[in-house]
C-alpha cells in the first residue's frame, strides 16, 4: 500500500493562463493528502508517543494533510520546489517573487516578479504543523492524540506568556492560531503561576485567588456582546486585573492529550516521494526536488536532515537540496506537549524552548559539556545544503554554533553544505519596501533589503544539484580571520552612535536540565556564542553584503532593545535596528556622531545610486545575486532607498 493518496479536490487556472517565461501557463491544484505509516519501522522511532497513537485494523497510524501545488500546465522545468509553511502560511512566493502575502495564490498580483513561475518551478505547498487551528487560510495537518487505552496520556509542561499590553487572558498554547494542551481536570488545583522581570531574576508566585484556568469573553460593539464574562476553560488562562507587560509569565500545570507531533515531518517526506516517484501523482515527471524553510521551518529543516528523513520508506533521497533560513543553531522540539509555534527561544521571551541541543553544526563536532559526538549531516542519504543567516540569529539564535566547535573554534562545513550570513540583516525583512516601524523597541527596524538574495542561493542550488556547479564558498565570519568576536571585542569595536544603548550580550546558551519542569539552566555550564565583528559604521565585516549595506546610509544591527516597561534593555524578538547617518556634516558635528556623513560619503543622491550599482554588479560577479536584480537594486536606490530610508538632500 503507497503510503500518501493524493485526493484533488480543485483544478483552476492561476492567473487566467498568464505565461510565465520557462514556466508557461499555470493552475493551481487543492487537495487533501492521506497518510499510513507503520509505528513499528526503524526509521519512525524517534517520534515521541508514535507508540501510544491509535491504529487501524492493519495495525497502521493514519493522519490527513492541505496540499496545495502550482504547478506548470506544461511541466515546466521538472523541478519540485517545496515551501515549509511557516506557521501554516505560504510564504515562499511572497520572499522569491517580492510578492504580497496570501495564503491564497491566484491572481497575476500574487505572483509579484513571477521569480518561480518564470523558471518553471512546480511549487508545493504542504500542511507539515499539526497544532494549529483553522483560520487565515492556514494549512492544517490532522494528527492522531496520544492515548493509553481509552485514557489521554498526562504530564507536567510549562507554558511562558509576555504580552506588548495589559491582557485579560490568553490560550495556553499564547497564540490565538494554536491548539492548547489543555488543564487535566487534576492538573486545575496543583498548577502554579509565577512572574519575574527578567529572565534571569528570582520568580515570584501569583496568588491562586488571581488567576484560573478560564477566558474572557464579550467585549464586543454589538448590544449581545458588550457585557463581559469570565468563563472556565481548561485551555485558557485568566488573571484578575490583566497579565502586565514587562513580566514574564510562567505557568507549569498538569497538561494532557498531545498530538504526535513528529509525524508532520513523516508528512513532509511522504508527500515529496509521492510527488517524486508514484505514477499516480497528478503534477507529471520530476527531475529534482528543493524544498525552503524560513525560521520555524528552517529548524524543521536542519531537524528532518538529522532524523535521517531525507530518506524515504523505500531507501531513496528525498530532497536533493534545501535552502534552511534563519534557522540559527536551533532544530524543532516535537516531544510530548510541545508549541510548535512558540519561537525557538530567544533573550527574554521563550527562553525555555528546547529548540538549541545539541548537535547544532553540520559537521560532526564533540560536544564539550558532555562528550558527546553528533552532527546534523551524517548520512548518505542528506540532501545539498545552502545555509543562510542573518545578524539577528548570531545574537539571538546563537548562529555562531552552526559553524563553530561548542567551545568557540572555528569548525567550518562539511561538503555538502556552504554557509552564508547576510551581513547587518535582521531576521525577517519585507519584500516589499516600506517605512519602518518600532514596535516596543528602542530603535527603528532593520531596514536591509535582502529579498534578491534568496533568489541568488536559489540559482545556486539548482546548479550545483542539476549540473554539478559549485556553488560560491561560505561566507560567514571566522575567529581565525578576526570577523566572529566575543561580546567584549564587539564593544569596543561598536562606534559611539549617539543615544544607542547597546545590548547586554547575545542570547546565551546553558547546559539544561529537562528532566524537571520547568527546565533548569546550569549557569556554570556555558556553551560558547560569539558575534560578528563590525567596521567603524558598526556594520559587519565578514559576510555577503547586500548593497544597501556595502553602501549604506546608516548603521544596520541584527539587534533591538526592549523599551522602558517593556523589559527595559533586553533583546527583542527578531528585531534589529537601523542608526540613520547624519544627513550632513553640519549635523554631525552637532549630535557628535563619529561616522562620516550620508553628504560627505555620497555628494547626492546619483553618486549613491552609482555606488549601488557597483555594489549589486559584484555581487552578481559572485553569483550570489541574480543578473536580473541589479536593475532592481538601482531602482530601490531612487530618491535614497525611500520608504526605507528619509534623507535630506537634494
Amino acid at each position: 500500500m503507497s503510503p500518501v493518496r493524493l485526493e484533488v479536490h480543485a483544478r483552476e487556472p492561476f492567473a487566467d493562463g498568464h505565461r510565465f517565461a520557462e514556466g508557461g501557463a499555470y493552475e493551481v491544484l487543492t487537495a487533501t493528502a492521506h497518510y499510513t505509516v507503520d509505528p513499528e519501522a526503524p526509521a519512525l522511532h524517534s517520534i515521541t508517543d508514535l507508540d501510544l497513537a491509535p491504529r487501524d485494523s492493519d495495525g497502521a497510524v493514519r493522519f490527513s494533510g492541505d496540499v496545495e501545488i502550482l504547478r506548470p500546465v506544461d511541466g515546466g522545468r521538472r523541478r519540485l520546489f517545496f515551501d515549509w509553511g511557516n506557521r501554516g502560511n505560504k510564504r515562499a512566493v511572497q520572499y522569491f517573487c517580492d510578492a504580497p502575502h496570501t495564503n491564497r495564490p491566484r491572481t497575476l498580483a500574487d505572483a509579484g516578479n513571477g521569480y518561480l513561475l518564470r523558471r518553471g518551478y512546480t511549487v508545493v505547498f504542504g500542511a507539515w504543523q499539526g497544532d494549529l487551528l483553522p483560520g487565515d487560510g492556514r494549512l492544517l495537518l490532522d494528527l492522531p492524540v496520544a492515548t493509553r487505552g481509552t485514557e489521554p496520556v498526562r504530564g507536567l509542561t510549562t507554558a511562558e506568556f509576555i504580552v506588548e499590553e495589559p491582557t485579560a487572558s490568553l490560550p495556553l498554547s499564547r497564540w490565538t492560531s494554536t491548539r492548547s494542551s489543555p488543564v487535566s481536570a487534576a492538573g486545575e488545583h496543583t498548577a502554579r503561576l509565577t512572574r519575574r522581570r527578567y529572565p534571569h531574576s528570582s520568580p515570584e508566585e501569583v496568588p491562586r485567588t488571581a488567576w484560573r484556568f478560564a477566558r474572557l469573553q464579550g467585549g464586543g460593539c454589538d448590544l449581545r456582546s458588550q457585557a463581559v464574562a469570565v468563563v472556565a476553560s481548561r485551555s485558557d488562562l485568566y488573571v484578575e486585573g490583566g497579565l502586565r507587560p514587562g513580566w514574564i509569565y510562567e505557568l507549569t500545570y498538569q497538561a494532557e492529550a498531545p498530538l504526535v507531533l513528529g509525524l508532520g515531518l513523516i508528512a513532509v517526506r511522504d508527500l515529496v516521494s509521492h510527488l517524486r516517484h508514484d505514477p499516480t501523482q497528478p503534477v507529471g515527471e520530476l527531475n529534482y526536488a528543493y524544498g525552503w524553510g524560513r525560521s520555524q521551518t528552517g529548524r524543521a529543516i536542519r531537524d528532518f536532515i538529522h532524523r535521517g528523513f531525507n530518506e524515504d520508506a523505500e531507501g531513496r533521497r528525498v530532497f536533493d537540496g534545501l535552502l534552511p533560513h534563519v534557522s540559527g543553531a536551533g532544530r524543532l522540539d516535537t516531544g510530548r506537549f510541545a508549541n510548535l509555534t512558540v519561537p525557538g527561544g530567544q533573550q527574554f521571551e521563550d527562553h525555555l524552548n528546547a529548540a538549541d541541543a545539541f548537535p547544532f553544526a553540520y559537521a560532526e563536532t564533540v560536544d564539550h559539556l558532555t562528550g558527546a559526538h553528533d552532527a546534523i549531516m551524517k548520512r548518505a542519504s542528506d540532501p545539498k545544503v545552502l545555509h543562510t543567516q542573518t545578524s539577528t540569529e548570531y545574537w539571538q539564535r546563537r548562529g555562531s554554533l552552526v559553524h563553530t566547535t561548542t567551545d568557540g573554534r572555528d569548525l567550518g562545513f562539511p561538503p555538502n553544505v556552504r554557509g552564508y550570513l547576510w551581513s547587518s540583516s535582521q531576521h525577517v525583512a519585507s519584500p516589499v519596501p516600506q517605512a519602518p516601524g518600532r514596535g516596543i523597541c528602542n530603535y527603528v527596524e532593520n531596514v536591509v533589503a535582502t529579498s534578491a538574495l534568496f533568489r541568488g542561493v536559489l540559482d545556486a542550488l539548482d546548479a550545483w544539484v542539476s549540473e554539478g556547479v559549485e556553488p560560491p564558498p561560505s561566507t560567514v565570519p571566522t575567529v581565525a580571520d578576526g570577523s566572529l568576536v566575543t561580546m567584549e571585542e564587539w564593544s569596543r569595536q561598536f562606534p559611539a552612535v549617539p543615544s544607542a544603548l547597546r545590548p547586554y550580550g547575545p542570547n546565551e546558551l546553558y547546559a539544561v536540565d529537562r528532566s524537571t519542569v520547568p527546565p533548569v539552566a546550569d549557569r556554570a555550564r556555558r556553551y560558547t556564542v560569539l558575534v560578528p565583528a563590525v567596521d567603524a559604521d558598526g556594520n559587519e565585516t565578514a559576510g555577503v553584503r547586500a548593497p544597501m549595506v556595502s553602501v549604506p546610509l546608516g548603521t544596520y544591527t541584527g539587534w533591538n532593545t526592549r523599551a522602558p516597561g517593556q523589559g527595559h534593555g533586553a533583546l527583542h524578538e527578531f528585531s534589529g535596528s537601523t542608526f540613520p547617518f547624519a544627513a550632513t556634516e553640519d549635523e554631525r558635528l552637532i549630535t557628535g556622531d563619529p561616522r562620516p556623513s550620508v553628504e560627505k560619503r555620497y555628494g547626492d543622491a546619483a553618486g549613491y545610486a552609482a555606488r549601488i550599482r557597483a555594489a549589486a554588479e559584484e555581487l552578481a560577479a559572485r553569483r550570489l545575486l541574480p543578473d536580473e536584480d541589479v536593475e532592481r537594486a538601482v531602482s530601490a536606490a531612487a530618491d535614497w532607498s525611500a520608504p526605507r530610508h528619509d534623507i535630506d538632500l537634494p
